[in-house]
């Protein structure tokens, strides 16, 4: 009877892989070339969603784990081969304030990704199919915060460490750069190759975030934050829009997202997020994905997320199948601890609050702050009544 209830066990902890391994497409060769140029945009975009209040620091570290070697297979020319595709990264910023009002500080993203034949954390594999690179992106950050101005630049480094033969041509570059511009709410973001852009991102995130200094409730915190972002196609390619459309539509904890191509004019995602608490610390998703297979229901792709702190299980979410090369029917987990703050105060990336003990705090600074005041008008209000009346009686 024991023995019977273990393996019970066992076959419905092992279920969900067993089924997202029977599901699961294969990654493409396609798909794994063009690995580069997202790892750079992701990395961007990221650094936009940090840069919002330009100063304070932030610390981000991931890595993807899926068991099975049936979970994200290659599909080359010559069939399908078994192996992982993996993401491992790690970011951090810091800001201090030099001069009154005037912060500066200093950025690093790194990210390793790609697909091999091991699932592994520092020593690849480095077999016929593998496709392994990383890209680092680092630069300097100068904030005003009197007027809410930001400006930033730096540079990207692509480091090919192995590509199989069956990639497409590709070699290591250390001439990308960046720089991002924001004022108020308003920012434009660029990346270049040489003399040639290769993106620009305009954002508006017209949202009031308590973290910032705007509001914790009310009409302003229910306005949109909304994303263009044009891309270079370069010779082989025509250039593309994607329009990004973030709402908050409960009380800063259920929000929408939905996303478009242009000139294609077609639907890319969709996202329903909640977050328990506004600080974004844990989150859940629900995710809808434009797959262009162009065969009716088959062409979307439905998933979901459960954000933790320390702990992530995806399977078909639109985040994961970004930016693990398309990977469909797989359960995805990562293990990744991401934490941003500002003047004392944390949260995740991208939240409108702070975490709740530092809310509460905050709250109870600006009570204290205000009977204070009370007692100092009471006071000098006494002593001008004193006076007047000393000076009556003189007459």
């Amino acid at each position: 009877m024991a023995m019977k209830i273990r393996t019970l066990k066992i076959l419905i902890c092992a279920l969900p892989l067993l089924v997202g391994s029977a599901f699961a497409d294969a990654v493409s060769v396609d798909a794994l070339a063009s690995g580069g140029a997202s790892m750079r945009d992701n990395q961007l975009k990221e650094i936009r969603d940090v840069l919002r209040g330009g100063r304070g620091g932030y610390l981000d570290l991931g890595f993807n784990y899926m068991p099975l070697v049936t979970q994200t297979p290659l599909k080359s020319e010559y069939g399908e081969h078994d192996g992982f595709a993996f993401r491992h990264h790690m970011a951090g910023f810091a800001a201090g304030e030099v001069k009154k009002n005037q912060h500066l500080g200093f950025l690093l993203w790194f990210e390793r990704s790609g697909w091999d034949g091991e699932d592994f954390i520092l020593f690849p594999r480095y077999n016929d199919f593998s496709a392994v690179r990383s890209v680092t992106t680092w630069g300097f950050v100068y904030t005003q915060s009197a007027l809410d101005l930001t400006f930033a630049g730096g540079m990207q480094h692509q480091n090919v460490e192995h590509v199989g033969d069956i990639y497409p041509d590709e070699n290591d570059s250390l001439l990308y750069s960046w720089a991002h511009l924001r004022w108020g709410h308003a920012s434009v973001q660029g990346s270049f190759h040489r003399s040639d852009w290769r993106s620009v991102r305009i954002s508006m995130d017209l949202e009031s975030r308590a973290v910032y200094g705007g509001r914790t409730s009310g009409p302003l915190t229910y306005l949109p934050n909304v994303e263009v972002a044009l891309y270079n196609g370069g010779d082989d390619h025509d250039d593309s829009v994607r329009v990004t459309w973030e709402q908050n539509l409960i009380a800063q904890r259920l929000y929408g997202e939905v996303s478009f191509d242009f000139p294609s004019k077609e639907f890319h995602s969709a996202a329903l997020k909640y977050y328990p608490d506004p600080s974004r610390m844990i989150g859940f998703e629900a995710t809808c994905l434009r797959r262009n297979v162009r065969s009716g229901s088959a062409d979307l792709l439905w998933g979901g997320a459960i954000d933790l702190l320390f702990l992530r299980l995806a399977y078909n979410s639109s985040y994961e199948y970004d930016r693990l090369y398309r990977a469909k029917g797989t359960l995805i987990a990562e293990v990744k601890f991401s934490l941003a703050t500002i003047d004392g105060f944390l949260f995740g990336r991208g939240a409108p609050r702070s975490a709740p003990m530092e809310t509460m705090k905050l709250d109870k600074k600006s009570k204290d702050n205000s009977k204070s005041n009370e007692g100092k008008t009471l006071e000098a209000t006494g002593v001008r009544f004193e006076k007047a009346a000393s000076e009556g009686g003189d007459k």
